[in-house]
């Protein structure tokens, strides 16, 4: 066996220390982060699995949506990022990333919980790619909260805008520009199967999100559009130094799974590529997780 085909061990393929308490204000900033999540900037390779389709990404400036869009630009496709303006800084590092590929780079910044942004995020995003084939939905808000006698209304109610209203909003946008053969990613998240106590309003918005994908693909499906989901288990991102963890829980992030570790977001990059190509032109209506060994079944 060659030193190229050697085996890798998972457990220690990526970062598996632990993690300094480092709040940042929500949204964050991935860039002040550390050690900096791991989203394939040297490690993804394409092979033209998405030639010349286009693509919009929301949360595309970071974590697992910042994943998404470089795995999208090396295989091929022009992409148009939205994020919120605080993010700025990351999402002119993946514009750099995508436009290093030869391919377009849009950046929409702009806050999704509201209805209107959502239509113009859309007709945007179509006009200057000129035409739209894939909505990858990555975008989320999550706070952590232990009681929920002290779960804030305004939290509550901008959680499920973020993470349901959203994504509902920009669906039915987005959807009389998709032809057949376009292809649509939500994100749930291990916490539609195995809810933590802490997370509420996070963990009921993922499994509405599950839901919506399966109703979904059922009533795209006619129209030759694919509808998946990807649900991420602990990955390594801004979401989680930004109140989406307890600060006692960060320092062994990810280590109560199986695998001993948190995920990095380069590790589902190839998950949302699959689920947007040809190659899984028989797929749809399906969660696949990515989760270290948790449990989405």
């Amino acid at each position: 066996m060659s030193e190229k085909e050697k085996l890798i061990n998972p457990l220690t393929q990526y970062y598996h220390g632990g993690y300094e308490w480092q709040p940042q204000e929500a949204p964050g900033v991935q860039a002040k982060m550390h050690p900096l999540p791991d989203c394939g900037e040297k490690s993804y390779r394409g092979s033209g699995k998405l030639a010349g389709r286009k693509a919009l990404v929301t949360g595309g400036d970071s974590g697992i949506g910042r994943a998404a869009a470089i795995a999208y630009a090396r295989e091929g496709a022009d992409v148009a990022l939205n994020y919120l303006p605080f993010e700025e800084e990351d999402a002119r590092e993946v514009r750099q990333l995508i436009e290093a590929e030869g391919r377009k780079a849009v950046l929409i910044p702009g806050d999704i919980s509201d209805e209107n942004f959502c239509k113009k995020l859309v007709a945007q995003a179509v006009k200057e790619l000129d035409g739209l084939d894939i909505l990858c939905l990555a975008a989320g808000k999550q706070a952590a909260n232990k009681d929920i006698t002290t779960l804030p209304t305004e939290q509550l109610v901008k959680t499920y805008e973020v993470n349901v209203f959203a994504m509902m909003w920009l669906v039915r946008e987005a959807m009389p520009y998709l032809k057949p053969g376009s292809a649509i990613i939500t994100t749930t998240s291990i916490q539609a199967y195995e809810p933590s106590e802490y997370l509420l309003d996070y963990a009921g918005t993922k499994a509405a999100i599950r839901a919506f994908t399966q109703a979904l693909a059922k009533q795209a499906a006619p129209k030759g559009i694919r509808v998946n989901s990807v649900a991420p288990g602990p990955v390594w991102t801004p979401l989680q130094i930004c109140g989406g963890q307890l600060k006692e829980n960060l320092p062994e992030f990810g280590a109560d799974t199986p695998m001993k570790r948190a995920g990095q977001p380069a590790e589902l990059a190839q998950v949302y590529v699959f689920l947007a190509s040809e190659e899984a032109s028989y797929v749809t209506g399906m969660i696949y997780g990515i989760t270290g060994g948790m449990l989405t079944a």
